[in-house]
């Protein structure tokens, strides 16, 4: 099978290039966010032409040299961008095997290749020896892959074959340039202020006062204002720094801009979700004859999310500057450079050829925040001193309440059971607005600072990914067990009034929780153990991966040894799994934690199968990751709202989990190597979550449906315990 990229980039040159000192180069439109791609792609072209890793060198993502590989999101990059550069770099290798054969006068199977030597009859090349000058240009023979893997060990200290990534000791030891560091010659700093909604109106008296204020201001170079915006370009940080605080305490007093957003009930998303107008799809219909209601038992329950905040550390930042001829060139750390360049072409009235975006590590995020707006702000800046570089970074203000939330969800399960204890009938409905508000996809360009000036750009309103790629707030709707009868039912929200975007997982985590809290819902109703009771819906050879990630992980955390008698009051542990959209990874997480003033968090135990693993390391630290995030969210997480905007807009009112609050965390990566690989980002968030949960009931006996589990709502939990108990009858 021809992987994805390779049908709109097909040419070797796209992927790969071998420089004059035998390094060789590869090329993908994949960044790196932290996850440690680019090293993971390195050890597949390495492996493929059994090269030293070091004698690879990924180039950074830049819409001048690298294929168009639209957004580094979804848990992709490996599949989709990993699996054609191992086509491309096995096109190669062959290609010099059989120059090898030719200039030797032998077979091509008498040719060896290791170490980037291709060796036959006593004599030996190297790929810069042999690469055919006209070869570059041919289309990626796919056939060329060898279908057999090397084994690799999966676990312990990288080996020779699998290095440390080299860019960790930088990063350890801040040594790292990040875009924060990046200076560029001539260099002046910049911020864009905006009201913290998508519409306002300006208050002209306080604008102007402002405005006069800022041009007597030393050490400023331009004040600028467009529609809702305010511009300021000055030659130092630390003069810009003192204008921001200047301007947040204008806000904070009611000056600059009225905002009047409609503000949900935060304390009742649910049925603000379902009163707004809906776009109903059916996402998936096996309904067969429902079996009288005298054969079979039923259970519905309900389950809540709020909107989240990236709440990323690292501040978004761009750089941009303008040059003869009208050219834009961009640096950022955008996850979509190519989709960024379209609508910053979109935004400005300039031919995409005249826009050039350069990938530089920054803060990520997994997900949509601010690294593509902040990019519109330096680029309509940088306008205003053309010739010269202009950085911009966001405030913590700024990227607390002006980057895209993710949207605030309730999900309904309707379960029966059979008269033998199996499940015959799901149904799962979704309400929530679309997951994706990203630059690139649109007629117009998805920035926020194009749809705020005095000629702006209509909003966009968020929707959804097609099921082909895994959907949004659908994903992971469908329950992963054998259930005759399932429908799925999307109800996508047609109302924005804050702007709403992909975060990590998507939809999955609120849908995996909603799943897998009901699975052990029923597995208590019937006295049986929460895995049994899975495994029991997981039979025969299609599930076996899943079955083997259940088993292991209980064999992990001793799921089947006597409950302890000397753990302390409140302690329980929980179980939960999932397929990653269906598709992808599939993973088991079991949770141990105290509830006491708050949930702590104990243990937490991770069996993946992701395939043939390129990275070990690195898969299993993007696992810990992702399990941890999602625990920030279901215990701590929640977006504050107000007339004016976001109000959590600093650490106090917006709690992430602490290192203080870390548990220990094991995982464990199943040996596959002949399957094809299988991302690793994001397959953990939803069963953690949903293992959070189910401990929490099993430490206190009360089922939690509204995420964030917090104090609060534990309470309100136990005073409400009778509402919340699931409907069986």
């Amino acid at each position: 099978m021809t992987p994805e990229p390779l049908k709109s980039h097909p040419l070797l040159r796209q992927w790969l290039a071998v420089l004059t000192d035998g390094q060789v180069q590869a090329f993908t439109g994949k960044v790196d966010l932290g996850q440690g791609i680019s090293h993971a792609l390195r050890l597949i072209v390495a492996e493929e032409l059994r090269l030293s890793a070091a004698l690879v060198h990924m180039v950074p993502a830049s819409t001048h040299l690298s294929p168009d590989e639209a957004v580094t999101s979804g848990s992709l990059s490996v599949q989709h961008s990993g699996a054609a550069l191992r086509c491309a770099a096995a096109h190669l290798r062959e290609s010099c095997r059989l120059g090898m054969a030719r200039r030797a006068g032998v077979a091509l199977q008498d040719v060896r290749c290791a170490n980037g030597l291709f060796m036959a009859a006593g004599r030996s090349a190297s790929y810069l020896e042999l690469a055919p000058a006209d070869g570059w240009d041919q289309p990626i023979d796919t056939a060329q892959v060898q279908s057999a893997h090397a084994r690799q060990d999966l676990v312990g200290p990288p080996t020779a074959a699998t290095p440390v990534r080299p860019d960790v000791a930088a990063k350890v030891f801040g040594e790292f340039e990040f875009i924060q560091d990046r200076v560029l010659p001539g260099m002046c700093h910049g911020l864009v202020f905006r009201p913290g909604t998508l519409t306002a109106e300006v208050i002209d008296s306080d604008m102007l006062a402002l405005q006069s204020t800022l041009h007597s201001t030393t050490g400023v170079i331009q004040v600028v204002r467009n529609g809702l915006l305010l511009g300021v370009l000055t030659e130092s940080e630390h003069v810009l720094g003192q204008i921001a605080q200047k301007i947040e305490d204008e806000v904070a007093q009611g000056r600059l801009w009225r905002c009047q957003a409609e503000v949900p009930d935060l304390q009742d998303l649910p049925n603000w979700l379902k009163a707004q107008p809906l776009d109903t799809t059916v996402i998936v219909d096996t309904a067969s004859e429902p079996m009288g209601s005298s054969d079979l038992q039923h259970l519905s329950a309900e389950f809540h999310r709020p909107f989240l905040q990236h709440a990323s550390i690292g501040l978004c930042c761009a750089l941009a500057q303008w040059s003869p001829g009208e050219r834009l060139e961009v640096w950022s750390h955008s996850q979509g450079i190519y989709n960024l360049r379209r609508d910053l072409a979109l935004a400005f009235g300039r031919p995409a050829e005249h826009v050039q975006v350069s990938h530089v590590e920054g803060a990520g995020c997994y997900g949509h925040n601010g690294a593509d707006d902040v990019a519109w702000d330096a680029a309509w800046l940088a306008q205003q001193v053309p010739g010269r570089p202009v950085r911009v970074q966001w405030t913590r203000q700024a990227e607390l309440g002006h980057a895209p939330l993710a949207p605030a969800m309730a999900v309904r399960v309707q379960a029966a059971l059979g008269a033998n204890g199996q499940l015959v009938e799901w149904t799962q409905t979704v309400w929530g607005q679309g997951h994706g508000t990203r630059p690139g996809r649109g007629t117009t360009p998805a920035l926020l600072g194009a749809w705020q000036t005095a000629d702006p750009s209509p909003v966009t309103l968020a929707v959804n990914a097609a099921m082909a790629v895994g959907g949004g707030s659908e994903r992971n709707a469908q329950p992963p067990y054998d259930i005759a009868s399932v429908q799925v039912l999307n109800h996508r929200v047609l109302n924005m009034p804050f702007r709403v975007s992909a975060m990590r997982a998507l939809g999955a985590p609120v849908n995996v929780l909603a799943a897998e809290s009901v699975m052990d819902e029923w597995a208590h109703r019937l006295s049986q153990d929460p895995l049994a009771f899975r495994l029991a819906h997981l039979r025969g050879p299609a599930h076996a991966r899943a079955v083997a990630v259940l088993q292991k992980v209980a064999d992990m955390a001793a799921w089947s040894a006597p409950r302890p008698t000397d753990q302390p009051e409140g302690w329980g542990r929980g179980l939960a799994y999932a397929r990653y959209k269906n598709t992808g990874a599939f993973c088991a997480v079991v949770v141990e934690l105290v509830v006491a003033e708050k949930v702590r968090l104990h243990k937490l135990w991770i069996a993946a199968d992701l395939g043939h693993v390129v990275d070990a390391e690195g898969a299993a630290n993007q696992l810990e990751g992702g399990a941890l995030q999602a625990a920030s969210w279901a215990l701590c997480e929640a977006a504050e709202l107000s007339p004016q905007g976001v109000t959590s807009d600093d650490w106090s009112r917006y709690p992430i989990l602490k290192f203080s609050d870390m548990p220990d965390v094991r995982v464990h990566l199943m040996h596959t190597p002949d399957q094809p690989s299988l991302g690793a980002g994001e397959c953990s968030s939803g069963p953690t979550c949903a293992a959070l949960a189910n401990a929490i009931f099993d430490a206190i006996g009360v089922r939690v449906r509204s995420m964030p589990l917090t104090p609060d709502n534990l309470m309100r939990a136990i005073d409400h315990n009778e509402a919340l108990t699931p409907s069986i009858f």
